[in-house]
């Protein structure tokens, strides 16, 4: 059966890469949800070997642009990280007293679940994954470029380095919420 995807040939190379929410739902409206994803990539950072080069957190997707230490992989990077976001976000959406989409979200998400054998009751993230290996320094500051625009374009901010959620900050050398190694 063709498995459709992309192929990670180096793992130890840059990646560009987009995490998606299931049906495109604005799980990252919520702070709660958002620090969550930023705890994870703490934790990756600090004992998985991921050094976090670029990065934006829209309402229902995430740019990021990451490598790994030798001793690990990309592949499972993706799949720890996604693993622990959505275990941690989906029971905080179960067990919320405040969320006023809890009802809805939850249906949703066990849509997308039954559509795929290998969810048991919730689905959040897209399995497919968007990923890019950059490959040469002016792709690496075109992605970059991209990630940052992303809350720009979306009308949230005048400037890419106002949006928290972004390491356009990290570049820009000011106050951020998580270490970034920048690229250039």
């Amino acid at each position: 059966m063709f498995r459709k995807g992309y192929i990670i040939s180096d793992q130890q190379a840059i990646y560009y890469m987009t995490f998606t929410i299931v049906g495109w739902i604005d799980v990252f409206s919520r702070k709660s949800y958002r620090d969550i994803f930023i705890e994870s990539l703490k934790y990756c950072q600090q004992h998985k070997g991921q050094h976090l080069h670029a990065y934006v957190m829209m309402s229902n997707h995430i740019h990021l642009i990451v490598s790994v230490d030798e001793s690990c992989s990309i592949s499972d990077f993706v799949r720890d990280c996604k693993k622990f976001t959505a275990k941690r976000i989906l029971n905080d959406i179960e067990t919320s007293t405040i969320e006023s989409r809890q009802a809805w979200m939850l249906h949703e998400f066990k849509y997308y679940a039954s559509r795929h054998s290998r969810n048991e009751k919730y689905q959040l993230w897209q399995h497919d994954n968007h990923f890019v290996e950059l490959s040469s320094p002016a792709f690496m500051q075109q992605k970059i470029d991209y990630i940052h625009q992303n809350p720009v374009q979306a009308g949230l901010v005048y400037k890419a380095e106002d949006y928290v959620y972004s390491s356009a900050s990290n570049y820009a050398g000011i106050d951020q919420i998580i270490d970034v190694d920048c690229l250039f």
